[in-house]
């Protein structure tokens, strides 16, 4: 019973971090410009806040959950001139040369923290593990704290496994970006994050 808790979390935190949408466009992103750990460090991020709301749905905090649900205009407002400002800042960066120097812990702070605050701010992440929880029946099926705790081990693990995938396979693409390169996926990546801004805050007039 525990492992099977522990895999479903697992597929989970998989499913829910796969699809390629801003944060993965930003992990890319960055990996190429500043290296594998800093695209790692922003792919923790998201993996940190995807544990959370799987915390959330696995405890069953219904107030937390509906409390998120009605200031989701508010968090989508937040999070579309969150995205809106990093895709102008991305398209704006001046590309460094690849160097093998490790990042600091600031700049991975800083990497983790942002796309932790990114994905806090998207109200489709809680009602996704919501409506995946519902469907699944884990609610019912995973009883008391310890299965609980065990599912949303699960659910920051799968999470991060693809952003370290993700960053590593990128990554061993670096050497083959040269700056005038590098600039264009800088270019690139900021229409794909800003366009994602923008439809978020289209989206709330609709």
């Amino acid at each position: 019973m525990d492992l099977s808790t522990f895999l479903r979390g697992l597929a989970i935190g998989l499913s829910i971090a796969a699809p390629v949408g801003p944060i993965g466009v930003l992990c890319i992103r960055r990996t190429l410009a500043d290296g594998r750990a800093i695209g790692f460090a922003s792919g923790l991020g998201a993996a940190t806040a995807d544990g959370f709301y799987g915390a959330v749905a696995a405890f069953g905090l219904s107030l937390v959950t509906n409390a998120l649900v009605n200031q989701r205009l508010w968090l989508q407002a937040v999070g579309g001139i969150f995205l809106c400002y990093l895709g102008v800042r991305t398209w704006l960066a001046v590309p460094a040369a690849a160097s093998g120097e490790a990042a600091g812990g600031r700049g991975l702070t800083t990497a983790w923290a942002s796309t932790f605050a990114l994905t806090l701010t998207n109200p489709a992440t809680i009602i996704s593990f919501a409506a995946i929880f519902a469907g699944l029946g884990l609610g019912r099926n995973v009883r008391g704290y310890g299965a609980a705790s065990l599912m949303v081990l699960g659910v920051f693990l799968g999470s991060a496994l693809w952003w370290l995938i993700l960053s590593t396979g990128v990554g061993l693409l670096r050497s083959a970006f040269t700056r005038d390169r590098l600039r264009w996926v800088n270019r690139c990546a900021g229409v794909i994050i800003t366009a994602f801004g923008v439809a978020a805050l289209v989206g709330l007039m609709l």
